[in-house]
């Protein structure tokens, strides 16, 4: 545990996965507001205020999702929290087929118990 640097030990919160969503919805929100506001004449909207709106959406939308996510533990956590609070140790394992295949039967002679959770991996 000494080797491992403290952010990769224990994640608590869901705060950048959810900050990422709400920045993109916001921004697409933004977006198509701005579009709509080009389409009405009278509100005299340029194509810099659909930007400036669309950067307003993104911000609003990362703050609203990052206060929530940072509320919520994160999908890991939450479908594994039993076991964490029986005090075993969780190791995720983020690696493609091919490379599953062959750590599967190292982890099992090591003594571990797969537990599947299929999610989209945060880096692709």
């Amino acid at each position: 545990m000494q080797v491992i640097p403290e952010e990769f030990r224990e994640s608590r919160t869901d705060f950048m996965p959810a900050a990422l969503k709400g920045a993109l919805g916001g921004g697409a929100t933004g977006l198509v507001a701005g579009l709509v506001a080009v389409a009405i004449p009278p509100l005299g909207v340029t194509l810099a205020g659909v930007a400036a709106i669309t950067a307003v959406g993104a911000a609003a939308g990362t703050w609203s999702a990052a206060l929530m996510g940072s509320a919520l533990p994160d999908p890991v956590r939450q479908k594994f929290e039993d076991e964490v609070k029986a005090g075993r140790v969780l190791v995720v394992v983020d690696a493609s087929d091919e490379e599953h295949a062959k750590l599967e039967p190292l982890l099992a002679q090591a003594g571990t118990r797969r537990m599947a959770f299929e999610e989209s991996s945060q880096m692709t």
